[in-house]
């Protein structure tokens, strides 16, 4: 009996397969090291290859980078964008603040929650991301703005009477809230002693939309009461 000949697999195949090797393994050490922080040697080291595979089919570390975020980012501002839409026609013209804060807010937790360890790296990534200037302000701009001013657009219609720059000012501590949590740095573990994970999405889901609306709406209504007492036609 004759032994069956192995179809060697086409070389598309072989090449997704190295892109992706790739790619998780570049997101997961820029999530813990940053960009500057990572060389083409570490990338080919985690994954097993000599370097020159890397530059085979990257020009350079930002090359890769570049891509590490494209190939998650258009997704979660994606599923985001779609969850705003859904959520204001539901609201058929009438949206609340912590009805849009959870379509924005639930919608990525649940991605990030549910998408498994390379999701939850290119969380810790974007933490880094939005909280650093040199190399990370223009990316966050290019990938993320259309969502989040899409956001903005729905809090403006819940909230009519607040000036915008207390919702953008609201939207800056947000962002701040979520990308802390999705850093995962497990400082709140130590500070609860363990009451607290810092890893435990569904519980900063179950909490995160309701604490920012009331932040959002209690200091839009907060600062109309002192431009009130300030004003001389009041």
């Amino acid at each position: 009996m004759s032994t069956p000949v192995r179809t060697p697999r086409r070389k598309a195949e072989q090449r997704a397969e190295s892109l992706e090797q790739i790619l998780d393994a570049a997101e997961e050490l820029f999530s813990k090291h940053g960009l500057h922080g990572v060389t083409v040697k570490d990338i080919a080291d985690k994954v097993g290859v000599h370097k020159s595979l890397v530059h085979y089919y990257f020009e350079d570390k930002q090359d890769v980078f570049d891509k590490v975020m494209a190939r998650r980012a258009p997704v979660t501002s994606g599923r985001r964008m779609e969850a705003l839409d859904a959520y204001e026609k539901a609201a058929n013209g009438k949206p609340t603040v912590e009805g849009a804060l959870r379509a924005f807010l639930d919608t990525d937790l649940d991605t990030y929650s549910t998408g498994g360890e390379g999701w939850r790296y290119f969380g810790a990534l974007g933490a880094q991301l939005n909280n650093t200037p040199a190399w990370g302000a223009e990316v966050m701009d290019r990938l993320f703005d259309p969502v989040v001013l899409r956001l903005i657009g729905l809090l403006k219609q819940a909230m009519p009477g607040c000036p915008e720059e207390d919702i953008f000012w609201g939207y800056h501590f947000t962002t701040g809230a979520l990308t802390l949590s999705l850093a995962r740095t497990g400082r709140i573990d130590h500070l609860s002693g363990g009451l607290c994970r810092s890893d435990d999405f569904e519980a900063i889901k179950a909490r995160m939309a309701t604490f920012m609306a009331h932040g959002f709406v209690g200091m839009c209504e907060s600062r109309a009461a002192e431009r009130r007492k300030t004003s001389p036609d009041e």
